[in-house]
């Protein structure tokens, strides 16, 4: 099962780098587009700008909840690493579930602002804005997923976002 899960992970994690790198090819394509039309021809274009708006939005958001790896990640654990091992696997236990307690505390609320912005849609694009802001849920749920995995491994005693090795060199 945990073989399973492994794999699922990995290949939802190797397809958002997928979907990363064509979002990062949009904006760049969209920022040239946006300097010829703009210096070169002398025509403004608002739907350059908002297409690279909305391609970043989704890039930074999909790549936190998705492509990131818990070794990415940088935290301020400076308390974290000042104690013990049963220490640190208490206070990682309490920081997973407390994560998990407030995404999922936001979760409804962001549901019913993301359906409502169905009647608003985009300057440029015309693109309807729940659409576009839908990321954002899809950001909270990989997130409580995450920690909620996270928080069943410490709990099993896999140690994975504690100090990087014990004994490495800063």
């Amino acid at each position: 099962m945990r073989s399973t899960l492994m794999n699922a992970g990995s290949w939802v994690q190797r397809r958002a780098e997928n979907l990363i790198a064509a979002l990062l090819g949009i904006m760049f394509l969209a920022f040239i587009i946006q300097i010829v039309f703009r210096y070169f021809l002398n025509l403004p274009t608002g739907w350059s700008t908002e297409l690279s708006l909305v391609a970043w939005l989704w890039l930074v958001l999909l790549g936190g909840a998705l492509a990131l790896k818990e070794s990415d990640e940088i935290r301020l654990d400076l308390l974290v690493n000042a104690v013990g091992p049963r220490s640190r696997r208490a206070l990682q236990a309490v920081m997973c579930a407390a994560t998990v307690g407030v995404l999922l505390l936001a979760v409804p609320g962001s549901y019913k602002y993301v359906t409502f912005m169905k009647v608003e849609r985009s300057s440029y694009l015309g693109i309807r804005l729940d659409y576009l802001y839908s990321v954002f849920v899809i950001f909270l749920l990989a997130l409580v997923v995450r920690y909620a995995w996270l928080f069943w491994q410490t709990l099993r005693g896999n140690d994975q976002a504690g100090p990087a090795q014990e004994g490495a060199a800063p």
